[in-house]
């Protein structure tokens, strides 16, 4: 009898896990959802480190959020690791559901992971994040977290030990994690077998005015013209320091509130993008997928640029001639207008004054020890990131030169004061990373993709400051995608030959470039004894 009742709770089970089963089969790939599971990750692993153990937190474990898709696994078939950088791991569900993991699993009979970073999302070691709990937020215990992982992971329901380095792990990371991506197997190549950077900063400054190049550039002319004309006549109001005709300017916006000409600065290139945390869709936030871009930005450039805007907008470009001999402020009208209309409403609670928006000079709000993103990220800034954002000292200008470095070190200085064990350096030690190789970096089987009208681009590996690069090959292969924003290979739609022919043959690539790695692993693993 306890058989029977045995036998018969055993296909109740097994119907619901089939009833499971198809469910997820039948939810459309964009749709998917993961369960989330949680990894016992070492808080410190340098124990032999006089920068780490002086602190009194940096034993015990933290747990480490991570989710995977074993969809299109097949036993022998490799991991694929998606750094999931400066957000939440649930934010980038979309890179195994139809993005470029997906893309490679399918290809590869593979299983894609996202492993949260440290300091993000719900992955804190501890309940707040001040100076001295922050001490452990940095690229050397992020890349050794990622090696620790694919040596000790646990997929659930999945048969087999998957672990590395018997597993081939194929790392993937766009920006900062495409930097994290980079260094791990530059520096845990032993363990992890290979993989793809994309967007990866691997040269930074601590100040980085080229920010704007490629809107300089790319962008429409005629918006490009008229903004450069604007900045450079408010530039000179600030030269002569003329408050009145300034003020005048502030208010065109309906920014008189803000007293600090940086903050200024900084509110009216929101739809640009600028040094602080930006409302708007700007230009990095283009993209080939119209899914997970916006258009914004050219729709912003439609109303500064506009030649048939009604006169009560453009009679507001002569607002100001008397201050420049005469000469009106062309596109101001437009300009001014799309800020008042579409961009302080993003404001919340419209206290455009607040550290919420554009006011930055509150001191005592940088001050919260929260868990947030924003603390995380501007912590790795000011200690070995930088890349301020600062506006060009000569030539065109998007962003007035009225911000400079000091501008955001300022918020280092109020963030983070100093600790017991920690405190931040008066300048963002910039060679953490270039102590790697800066533009000459390299390491087999990692691939640099990149895209030529990034934002980012001129601190990555097809740089313009960088020598020129005119082989690629299966050991060190790059990839320059023409046309193309941050990470745009990041993003998929279940269909490659459908996809644009500049991210289609960059995906193509990328497939290709993956499995002629997986032909030689067996060899590395015999090289390596294993």
């Amino acid at each position: 009898m306890k058989l029977r009742w045995l036998s018969i709770g055993l296909l109740a089970l097994l119907s619901q896990d089939a009833k499971a089963l198809q469910i997820r089969r039948d939810t459309p790939r964009d749709q998917l959802d993961y369960d989330v599971h949680y990894f016992d990750q070492k808080i410190n692993h340098f124990l032999n480190s006089e920068q780490f153990t002086k602190s009194d937190l940096s034993h015990g474990t933290f747990k480490q959020r991570y989710y995977f898709d074993s969809s299109y696994y097949k036993p022998g078939g490799p991991v694929y690791l998606y750094i999931s950088g400066e957000t939440s791991g649930p934010s980038r569900f979309s890179n195994l559901q139809t993005g470029i993991i997906q893309i490679l699993m399918e290809a590869t009979n593979g299983l894609g992971v996202i492993l949260e970073n440290r300091y993000y999302g719900e992955s804190y070691p501890f309940n707040t994040s001040t100076t001295d709990e922050l001490l452990f937020l940095t690229t050397n215990q992020t890349i050794a977290d990622n090696a620790n992982f694919a040596q000790n992971a646990v997929f659930p329901g999945v048969p087999g030990n998957l672990t590395a380095p018997s597993t081939p792990w194929i790392v993937y990371g766009g920006s900062l994690a495409g930097l994290q991506t980079a260094l791990t197997i530059k520096v845990h190549g032993d363990v992890l077998y290979g993989g793809i950077a994309a967007s990866a900063p691997i040269k930074v400054n601590v100040g980085y005015p080229e920010w704007y190049n490629p809107i300089q550039k790319y962008a429409p002319q005629d918006c490009v013209t008229r903004i450069n004309g604007i900045i450079e006549k408010f530039d000179s109001l600030i030269a002569s320091n003329n408050t009145k005709a300034i003020n005048k300017f502030k208010a065109l916006f309906g920014l008189e509130v803000l007293t600090d000409n940086r903050d200024f600065a900084a509110a009216i290139a929101d739809p640009i993008g600028n040094p602080g945390f930006y409302h708007s869709n700007t230009w990095q936030e283009l993209n080939w997928n119209s899914t997970y871009g916006s258009r914004d930005f050219f729709y912003f450039c439609g109303n500064v640029s506009d030649i048939d805007a009604p006169a009560e907008i453009s009679h507001v470009d002569w607002t100001l001639a008397d201050y420049t001999n005469g000469e009106p402020w062309v596109g101001l009208g437009g300009y001014a207008n799309y800020i008042k209309t579409y961009t302080l409403p993003l404001c919340p609670f419209g206290d455009y004054n607040s550290n919420d928006c554009w006011g930055t000079q509150n001191e005592t709000a940088w001050a919260s020890v929260e868990n947030t993103a924003t603390r995380s990220y501007l912590y790795t800034s000011c200690i070995e990131q930088g890349a301020y954002i600062e506006g060009p000292k000569e030539g065109p200008a998007l962003l007035s030169s009225v911000i400079d470095t000091s501008y955001e070190q300022q918020w280092c200085t109020w963030a983070f004061p100093e600790g017991i064990y920690n405190a931040i350096p008066s300048s963002p030690n910039v060679g953490v990373y270039d102590d790697y190789g800066g533009f000459n970096f390299s390491a087999d089987r990692l691939a640099f993709i990149d895209g030529d009208q990034d934002v980012w681009n001129d601190l990555c590996y097809h740089s313009n400051f960088a020598p020129a690069r005119t082989v690629s090959s299966d050991l060190h292969p790059e990839y320059l995608i023409t046309g193309a924003g941050h990470h745009w290979d990041s993003y998929g739609i279940l269909d490659v030959d459908a996809e644009p022919q500049f991210i289609r043959e960059a995906h193509l690539w990328q497939i290709k470039t993956v499995k002629k790695w997986l032909k030689t692993f067996d060899d590395w693993k015999k090289s390596k004894g294993i």
